[in-house]
């Protein structure tokens, strides 16, 4: 049964429509990605839904008791409570029951005491027993251990717990506002670019947590990726309207593909019947006979009744990128060895006296650095498009600032190639002058064009007509982004340093972006936490870690498919070595082992490794075959939930609300017997 149903809603901003018609219901537990360009009234959608602001007509109706939870892209936190504060905020009801659980059993233990037993004794037995009944069942033995999980796998450990909101940084408070909306659970969630600010380790187990969350979800993102592996259906704003499409990112572009070449197809053919109709009908007024004339009247008349096709809506206004190079660089590029990056930490030093500060007493800096980064070795040659990942805070914005020559390193080797000419993506747009105009930041930089030139290439970025007037600090981030994918583009640099290139860029952008890299002819070097970006740039991925950088061949899926066979062996070799420590029939005394030289581990004769073999294949091909089916009848129940979801999103379907009901009963258990099979499935993984 759906829980929330929009109808007809619109919103208007003075004369300029964002949402017309907008008609669509939800049901418990989907998960749901609103996708469009920026500015397409994404935003404005969760703002009427979460009651932020009212739509102009239609009615959004939500099932009575649900809960609605809403992670806004500005938070609302007090600056001068702390991390913990914050979240203890959010549990304050286990607290409370802690309380009277704790006045109640004192009591009991009072009245014991007293009388024994009797009518208020059993009261307060009573009462204590259901209470502890609904601490447990809401959670009260775990919320700690959850809060803490929560709060880990959003970077936040123990030394974090009592640092002032006040003191973090813009993407702290976002992974904080996130953590903290997990922690309520409503019953919908609301998300508005919730993988902002999340390296791969994180937005992995957003994944996983929201997969496995009771409620629905309705999720604002550009992360096609992260709409791959979570919605079970899109929402596309267009043009005012949106548009429902049953599946992930990628069916979605498919259907939205072939849905506007049909309907081309369909309009231009129509177009050209009426055409080669109009002409026949000109031939025939042309030759003035009164047969002819009475022909060319009828063919009119059929033109006038035609029921016309409108033409599809073009697609919005997007990038036009084209990368070039001045000049080609040598072939090699940056080559590393041992490179190393530390910072002094001045707050351990801080309160120092002059006497200790002096030459013949100050304590060495070196007891103050803090090591980033260190052992980071790499050769990089022209052409090579190379990806940097890892966790936030490694020093990945660090190593590209330093091969920028923006920052000089503190330890190893770093040799730079011959006729590089480097430009360099900040994701902060630190580098753009907000006191500037638009058309003014360019032609500060590249002062040998026209104006006409200019505002040519502004116009290629979306920027037309008095918007080239507006300054660089009114700009939204989006906007921001495409002055400097600008400004990069102009500057015909050989070597390209991307720092999270594609954050605040809508889809449209995003693609239109990476097929300009694809078709760059010089050297490419991403920090990146876009997986799908990952995936169709990458010729190599680099993983940073604090003691340097492991390096794999290909894209984001060769990347995790690497790692997950390293891990799988270090969990084998632990096993093993495991299994030899717990001793049993082998211990450290045994006589077979050379002293020191730890437990030793009995061969196998060759007929007992055939035996073993034989079983392990067996029981492989056995698996193997359950699995097949498994997954066969997945496809089946998957194609039946999609054949359902499709039914209810037809117009007289949605208006019959007995209709809507039984197919709302009919999908929820197709999803619990989804689940099942889904469960089934991993258990064999």
């Amino acid at each position: 049964m759906p829980i929330l149903s929009v109808t007809d809603i619109s919103k208007s901003y003075g004369v300029t429509p964002i949402l017309e018609n907008v008609s669509f219901h939800v049901e418990a537990g989907e998960k749901i990605g609103v996708i469009g360009v920026n500015g397409a009234g994404k935003t404005t959608l969760l703002n009427i839904l979460a009651g932020k602001e009212r739509s102009d007509s239609g009615s959004v109706f939500m099932s009575n008791n649900v809960t609605l939870g809403y992670l806004e892209q500005q938070d609302h936190f007090d600056d001068g409570n702390t991390i913990l504060d914050e979240t203890k905020r959010i549990y304050s009801r286990f607290e409370r029951m802690e309380s009277e659980l704790s006045e109640l059993s004192q009591r009991i233990a009072a009245a014991a005491e007293e009388a024994g037993s009797g009518a208020g004794y059993d009261a307060l037995l009573k009462r204590y027993g259901d209470l502890q009944d609904r601490y447990r069942e809401q959670g009260g033995y775990t919320y700690k251990s959850e809060m803490r999980g929560i709060l880990s796998s959003m970077a936040f450990d123990e030394k974090y717990f009592d640092k002032k909101i006040g003191t973090l940084s813009g993407g702290e408070r976002t992974r904080l506002a996130l953590a903290c909306l997990l922690m309520e659970k409503p019953d919908i969630l609301l998300l508005d670019e919730p993988t902002n600010h999340l390296d791969i380790g994180m937005l992995k187990w957003l994944e996983q947590f929201l997969r496995s969350y009771r409620g629905a979800v309705l999720i604002v993102s550009h992360d096609r990726y992260f709409l791959d592996q979570m919605a079970q259906r899109i929402f596309e704003i267009e043009h005012n309207r949106m548009k429902c499409y049953v599946g992930n990112y990628t069916d979605f572009a498919e259907k939205k593909r072939q849905i506007r070449e049909a309907d081309l197809r369909a309009y231009n053919k129509q177009q050209d019947e009426i055409r080669r109709q109009e002409d026949i009908i000109r031939k025939f007024k042309e030759r003035g006979t009164e047969h002819l004339a009475k022909r060319a009247a009828s063919r009119e008349k059929v033109l006038e009744a035609m029921d016309l096709i409108e033409k599809p809506d073009a697609a919005p206004g997007t990038l036009r990128i084209q990368f070039h190079q001045k000049y080609k660089s040598g072939n090699d590029i940056f080559i590393a060895d041992e490179l190393e990056m530390s910072f002094y930490d001045r707050t351990q030093h801080a309160g120092k006296s002059g006497a200790e500060e002096s030459a013949g007493n100050i304590i060495s800096r070196s007891l103050y650095r803090h090591q980033l980064f260190s052992g980071v070795s790499f050769d990089i040659k022209r052409g090579e498009r190379i990806c940097i990942v890892g966790q936030n805070g490694i020093g990945k914005t660090t190593l590209l600032r330093i091969l920028s020559g923006e920052l000089e390193k503190t330890g190893g080797y770093l040799k730079r190639g011959v006729n590089l000419d480097i430009g360099y993506y900040d994701q902060r747009q630190e580098r753009l002058d907000p006191d500037n105009t638009v058309i003014d930041e360019i032609y500060d930089t590249f002062r040998l064009y026209k104006e006409s030139e200019i505002r040519a290439f502004l116009g290629r970025f979306m920027f037309k007509g008095d918007s080239v007037f507006t300054k660089v600090g009114d700009l939204s981030g989006g906007e921001k982004a495409r002055l400097a994918l600008l400004k990069l583009m102009m500057s015909g640099s050989n070597v390209l340093l991307l720092d999270e290139p594609t954050n605040h860029l809508d889809i449209d952008s995003k693609e239109v972006f990476e097929d300009a890299l694809l078709a760059f002819p010089g050297t490419v070097i991403a920090v990146s936490h876009d997986r799908y970006f990952l995936n169709k740039i990458a010729t190599k991925i680099y993983e940073m870690e604090a003691g340097g950088i492991t390096k794999y061949e290909g894209g984001y899926d060769y990347y995790e498919e690497k790692k997950a066979q390293v891990t799988s062996a270090s969990d084998y070799i632990k096993t093993l070595r495991d299994g030899q420590a717990g001793g049993n029939a082998w211990t450290a005394g045994d006589a077979s082992g050379a002293p020191g030289e730890g437990p030793a581990v009995p061969e196998m004769t060759s007929a007992e490794e055939r035996q073993l073999k034989k079983q392990r294949d067996t029981e492989a091909k056995r698996l193997r075959r359950q699995k097949e089916q498994l997954e066969k009848n997945i496809e089946k129940k998957e194609a039946e939930i999609e054949q359902i979801q499709q039914e209810m999103c037809r117009p007289e379907i949605i208006s019959d609300h007995n209709k809507l009901n039984d197919l709302s009963a009919r999908l929820d258990e197709a999803k619990t017997e989804l689940d099942s099979m889904y469960d089934s499935w991993m258990e064999l993984q």
